[in-house]
């Protein structure tokens, strides 16, 4: 049986000779551990089988129970390939130590050490500030990554420990900071650089979490999931940061039989959520409207099944560069399907479902029209769009019709989308 990959450290100071690489996950788990999270979070541990071993930020888990750990455990013993090391974030609460074992240690590698600190609560903890002096005072020691969760004060953002805080940190590491290389932290669903107190900060949180906004200077259109890997060149302890793919974890996608059933889940997924939105419409125009919002509740808990089987399968264009990856498909049905399947049922008599592919026609036309206009995103100025619920045309711009121009949908019902 193969050991496993996750280590319950229980000494305070860990050897390391033959380790030359480190790769760093920040935040898998604190949004859920949802299938579409532990896909990027999957794929940041096949990115980190680059590097010897691996150490996750903290935020492993939404809320530290036996439930969540042993989830998060099992994925991570199966798709890793490295040793992985853990240090307590906010949400790793109540079980941590039963399984990860001590919140303050330090791991003594071939030509650099990396010592965690928990300050989980804000603070840190004196066993953890002690251990860094300890560290910090070997001979053999030269360069050094201080890791903890939650970032000391910096120039981008106010989310951090106090400024007392970071002096207790400053005063162990005293006058021995010329060993500190990096200062290592996660929290924030996004990431910075920064420098402070003359060392170099790294913020990573792109492991698993919904990237965020963070300020006026770290959006999450500029954020992509990432890690970061350190390693040794030319005997100097450097960094590298890789955003990772959105399909950067194809495991199950390439096997066949599992792919074909997850796309007939997906498909049956969607159909009862287009079952039971079209039920909701029907009790609510009946005055049912406890019964309406059950169904549709219910219809959206079908979308998020749905979502959850299709991320795994997902095969995305990174992106900056998706939106154009979607435009023939919309121009094929309405050039091409569209046309063909409204002609054949015109010739068969079928009135009803020569009008719908009539209606949908004219909708894919302006949805590619649109979609080519939105792949400059910076620039796209779309803020409203309506759609005719009664046959899904589409509609932007300054003027709006009172009357859907392909049914005559009344301008009343229209659903208005509008961009915050």
């Amino acid at each position: 049986m193969d050991k496993n990959k996750i280590q319950k450290i229980m000494q305070p100071i860990i050897h390391l000779p033959g380790v030359n690489s480190m790769g760093v996950i920040g935040d898998p788990g604190c949004e859920g551990l949802g299938t579409y999270n532990m896909k990027v979070y999957a794929a940041t541990l096949e990115k980190s089988a680059e590097d010897d071993i691996t150490l996750i930020a903290g935020d492993l888990v939404p809320i530290g129970n036996a439930h969540y750990y042993e989830e998060i455990c099992d994925l991570t013993e199966v798709v890793a390939h490295n040793d992985i090391y853990v240090l307590r974030g906010n949400h790793d609460t109540g079980a941590y130590t039963e399984y990860f074992g001590r919140k303050n240690y330090a791991l003594l590698a071939k030509d650099f050490a990396v010592v965690v600190l928990d300050n989980a609560m804000r603070t840190f903890e004196e066993e953890g500030l002690k251990l860094l002096k300890q560290v910090l005072e070997m001979e053999e020691v030269h360069q050094v990554i201080v890791a903890f969760h939650i970032p000391v004060p910096n120039h981008y953002i106010p989310n951090s420990v106090s400024e007392e805080e970071f002096t207790r940190l400053k005063e162990a590491y005293g006058s021995r900071k010329y060993k500190v290389k990096y200062l290592l932290c996660g929290h924030v669903h996004s990431r910075f650089e920064d420098v402070v107190d003359g060392i170099p900060l790294i913020c990573t949180g792109g492991g698993g979490a919904l990237i965020e906004d963070v300020s006026e200077d770290i959006r999450a259109c500029d954020v992509e999931h990432h890690m970061v890997h350190f390693f040794m060149k030319e005997e100097v302890l450097q960094y590298r940061i890789d955003n990772l793919s959105e399909n950067g974890y194809d495991r199950e996608r390439r096997m066949p039989i599992l792919k074909e059933n997850l796309e007939k889940t997906v498909a049956g997924e969607l159909m009862a959520h287009l079952k039971y939105l079209m039920f909701a419409d029907r009790a609510r125009r009946r005055g049912m409207g406890k019964i309406a919002n059950l169904f549709e509740a219910l219809a959206s808990s079908e979308y998020h099944h749905a979502r959850n089987f299709y991320s795994v399968i997902e095969n995305p264009d990174p992106f900056g560069a998706s939106i154009e990856t979607f435009v023939p498909g919309e121009e094929f049905e309405y050039q091409r399907t569209y046309k063909m399947m409204e002609e054949y049922a015109r010739e068969k008599g079928a009135v009803l479902t020569e009008q719908a592919f009539s209606g949908a026609k004219a909708a894919e036309k302006v949805h590619a029209d649109l979609l080519k206009e939105a792949a400059d995103m910076e620039n796209f100025d779309k803020d409203t769009i309506f759609i005719c619920p009664i046959c899904g045309y589409v509609m932007s711009g300054d003027y709006i019709p009172e009357r859907c121009p392909v049914c005559g949908g009344p301008k009343r019902q229209y659903e208005v989308f509008r961009a915050e």
